[in-house]
């Protein structure tokens, strides 16, 4: 009984900072609307500069005042990222700030490196706080108690700030329709900043106050990004004692799990997510008139029309250049741009739901997985050939997409995005864990091609053949009825359903479709590469495909390509540079704020205004 108190306790004081960060993530995106992916960024500034300044303010004073210094400087930091790269975009379509946050990602991440350097820095202990108290029998930290004690005050603040003050009040109206307090005289851009301000404050603090239990180190973003979101998530985004409850119920089952299921511990949060979601779609304490809002991608676009003439003839003429290029191009750019159709295909695929469909899905990447691992573990285990491998690979992952799907289509928004998240994580547990089956963390190896595949320039023809053909065939379904009918789901599900379409069984169905399409992406990347890893089931997978779809153009059905090829062609020539991540989220940061639209979008209106694009309504 002692130990399982001693856990409970350990549980309790964990929740203290995984509850400070996602509060603060709760309060910018009830607010803002904003998915703020660099939110980890700032509990890591936290914790480097809280260390920096520990150093040099000795004492339990200077050890608090270092706390709380170190949380107002990420706010300073925090309101400097609104202004200048936020506010310039608030206007583009919804959730298109998630590209210029996690071009922030990679600033901050670089600038860290070059401030504090590559090594990992251990936290100091809490003057006064330091040893063990015994209770029940069991050590229990006596920080772990300080911890314990001061997250139900920085909570009762919070509700005092948000429930008894004119701040609080205009930032909660905010929360329910911030056109009306617009309307109202308040100023809704420093409203904007004061609530980023105080949510990377949150943020700051948590990571200053977590260094005597863990240090800092460069991964700290990535590592405390998908638990935050988690708790919002299950606590109902915007809602402060959601964010409490559910940071408890997390870190309260991680300890239990960690001694009880050690096995569980890689999605355990996942787990409740998916369970919380599928009971209650908004969360605990969500709201459904705020949470429907989230998903949107922007106002409904005009209609797009199939490829004229012109339009025809250039991607007829590219298609030209790129059989020619074995004949001109070195093997290097054969396997260069053999990864780059490869990417763009399953870019492409998560923009037909995403661009079409209005579906925003953080867990795309389990279906370019799947398609990698089904055709992988044929040819081990099943000795069977390559051509049937590559053939089952996408139905393997579209079957894994209707499944998925079914379960996820009851829900809309970040809310969607977040259970399409929780099911990739668990089938990239599933993966990971099963070491005997799928290779575990060591992967699977020696996954070549056939013979008559067995070369450079035969596999760069035939990716050529699937890959192109991919993208053309998703373009030619967004014109099709099909497609017309995912588009009006889109834009208006009432008066969709009102004409007779079933738009959940439409969307659910190309949610099944661009899984299958990212299954053979993955396909054949497995066979280009030999081999397939648990790391291409990840989170940053399914973001590096969102980032190139933004930078794209969500509005084009072509933005999933020219974002992706223009993606790896940048990349491929910025890792040469020591601080390539400063540089490529520099970029990222500027294409987001002069083309909002995207590069297709912004090279359209160019052209309109040129004259040598029509412009929709029969002006050249």
């Amino acid at each position: 009984m002692g130990l399982i108190f001693a856990q409970l306790l350990t549980g309790l004081a964990n929740a203290a900072t995984l509850f400070l960060v996602a509060s603060g993530l709760s309060l910018i995106f009830g607010v803002t609307r904003i998915v703020n992916f660099a939110h980890g960024s700032f509990y890591m500034l936290g914790a480097f500069i809280g260390y920096s300044l520990m150093q040099v303010l000795p004492g339990m004073f200077g050890f608090w005042s270092s706390v709380l210094l170190a949380g107002l400087a990420v706010g300073v930091i925090g309101v400097i990222v609104e202004i200048l790269v936020l506010r310039p975009v608030y206007k583009a379509p919804e959730l298109f700030q998630l590209v210029a946050t996690f071009g922030v990602i990679l600033v901050i991440q670089d600038l860290a490196l070059l401030t504090w350097g590559p090594d990992d820095v251990l936290g100091p202990r809490a003057p006064g706080l330091k040893g063990i108290v015994r209770i029940m029998g069991e050590p229990v930290p006596k920080y772990d108690l300080a911890l314990i004690a001061i997250t139900p005050f920085v909570l009762f603040i919070l509700w005092y700030l948000i429930s008894k003050t004119r701040i609080g009040i205009l930032v909660r109206a905010a929360t329910q329709d911030r056109e009306m307090v617009g309307a109202l005289g308040v100023n809704q851009a420093w409203l904007f900043t004061g609530v980023f301000f105080l949510g990377a404050t949150l943020a700051g603090l948590g990571g200053a106050i977590q260094l005597p239990k863990g240090g800092a180190d460069l991964l700290m973003d990535f590592n405390i990004l998908a638990a935050i979101f988690v708790v919002v998530v299950i606590g109902g985004m915007g809602s402060l004692p959601g964010a409490y409850v559910a940071a408890v119920l997390i870190s309260v089952l991680n300890v239990f799990g960690v001694t009880y299921i050690p096995q569980s511990t890689l999605v355990l949060m996942f787990v409740v997510m998916a369970v919380v979601l599928l009971i209650k779609p908004y969360g605990l304490f969500g709201r459904e008139e705020v949470a429907g809002e989230h998903g949107q991608v922007g106002e409904p676009e005009r209609p797009i029309k199939p490829a004229g003439t012109r339009g025809r003839i250039i991607v007829g003429g590219l298609l030209v250049i790129l059989a020619m290029v074995p004949f001109f191009g070195s093997n290097f750019a054969q396997v260069l741009i053999t990864d780059i159709i490869i990417f763009a295909l399953f870019a492409a695929s998560l923009h037909f739901i995403l661009g079409l469909g209005g579906l925003v899905s953080f867990g795309h990447a389990a279906f370019f997985g799947s398609g990698a691992y089904v055709a992988a573990l044929l040819v081990t285990h099943a000795n069977s050939p390559m051509e049937i491998a590559f053939l089952l690979a996408p139905l393997g992952a579209g079957g894994a997409a209707i499944i998925i799907g079914w379960l996820c289509m009851r829900l809309t928004g970040v809310y969607f995005a977040m259970l399409t998240l929780a099911f990739a994580q668990l089938i990239w547990s599933l993966v990971y864990q099963w070491g005997e089956f799928t290779g575990g963390d060591d992967g699977l190896v020696d996954i070549w091609p056939a013979a008559w595949l067995n070369g450079t320039t035969p596999y760069y023809y035939f990716t050529l053949l699937f890959g192109i053909g991919g993208i053309l065939l998703l373009r030619h379904v967004a014109h099709t009825p099909f497609g017309y009918a995912l588009r009006a789901s889109r834009d208006s599900m009432r008066q969709a359903e009102a004409t007779g379409i079933n738009t959940k069984r439409i969307q659910w169905a190309a949610f099944a479709f661009a899984g299958a399409v990212a299954g053979l992406s993955g396909a054949l990347f497995v066979f280009s590469k030999g081999s397939v890893f648990p790391t291409e089931l990840e989170l940053a997978k399914s973001f590096d495909a969102l980032i190139v779809i933004f930078l794209g153009g969500v509005k084009t059905l072509a933005g999933g390509v020219v974002g992706g090829a223009s993606l790896e062609f940048a990349k491929d020539f910025l890792t040469r540079f020591e601080y390539w991540r400063l540089l490529l989220g520099l970029l990222i940061i500027f294409v987001v704020i002069l083309a909002p639209e995207g590069i297709v979008g912004a090279s359209r209106r160019l052209g309109e205004r040129l004259g040598f694009v029509d412009d929709g309504e029969g002006r050249r």
